[in-house]
């Protein structure tokens, strides 16, 4: 999450530097909006064949759901969010590494898109 508001810090910063209008909480939920997007069709792309709806086809016990999430999250000292990336970045088990094939910019917004589903659960819109 971190990583994810300084990324918003430095784009807020740009947009106020260029001299463009400024409404802080509009460029946040654009920005934020973008960033799920992106999230989303970065999961589909890559995520979905194992993980369709939050699911896991190779180990059902490991799912994208809340509750699997957190157990699995508590064996980290860092944020849920960046346990996630660090994920999606080194892999785990069956599940590939993606460091060298998704920009860092790109698993943070996956591993957005993913900590968002999970906390509003993944059947609903």
């Amino acid at each position: 999450m971190a990583r994810l508001s300084g990324l918003i810090l430095t784009l807020l910063l740009i947009v106020g530097a260029t001299g463009l209008p400024s409404a802080p909480a509009m460029a946040l939920d654009t920005i934020e909006s973008s960033a799920l997007e992106r999230g989303e069709q970065i999961f589909n792309s890559n995520c979905a064949a194992c993980h369709m709806g939050g699911g896991n086809v190779i180990r059902a016990n490991r799912t994208l759901k809340i509750s699997d999430l957190n157990d699995h999250v508590e064996a980290y000292s860092s944020s849920p969010l960046e346990a996630l990336e660090h994920e999606i970045e080194d892999g785990l088990n069956a599940m590939p590494s993606y460091a060298d094939k998704l920009s860092e910019e790109e698993i943070m917004a996956v591993a957005t898109y993913v900590e968002q589903r999970a906390e509003l659960g993944w059947s609903r819109r």
